[in-house]
C-alpha cells in the first residue's frame, strides 16, 4: 500500500552548478559531464571530449573529483590532438 511506510519526498532540487562545471552521473557508470542547463526537472550534461548531449536526474549527478577532472580533460586533449574534435 503506497504512503504507508513511506514519507513523501519533500527534498528541494540542489542548485544548478555554472555551466561548464564538470560532474560525474551517478547514473552511468560515473559517466564525466559538462553541466550545460536545466531542461525541466533535468540537468543536460554533454561529454567533455564533445559529443551528445543527455539528460540526468540532479540527485543522480555530483561534483567530479580533482582526479576525474583531469582524467576528462586529458582525454579530450588526446581526442583533439588526432582530430577527432576541435
Amino acid at each position: 500500500m503506497y504512503g504507508e511506510n513511506m514519507r513523501p519526498n519533500t527534498q528541494e532540487p540542489p542548485e544548478p552548478p555554472t555551466p561548464g562545471t564538470l560532474l560525474v552521473d551517478t547514473s552511468r557508470d560515473d559517466r564525466v559531464g559538462e553541466f550545460r542547463g536545466v531542461a525541466g526537472p533535468y540537468w543536460s550534461l554533454r561529454p567533455v571530449g564533445g559529443g551528445a548531449e543527455w539528460e540526468a536526474e540532479p540527485r543522480r549527478l555530483r561534483p567530479a573529483l580533482v582526479s576525474e577532472q583531469l582524467r576528462a580533460r586529458t582525454a579530450r586533449l588526446n581526442a583533439r590532438s588526432r582530430g577527432e574534435v576541435l
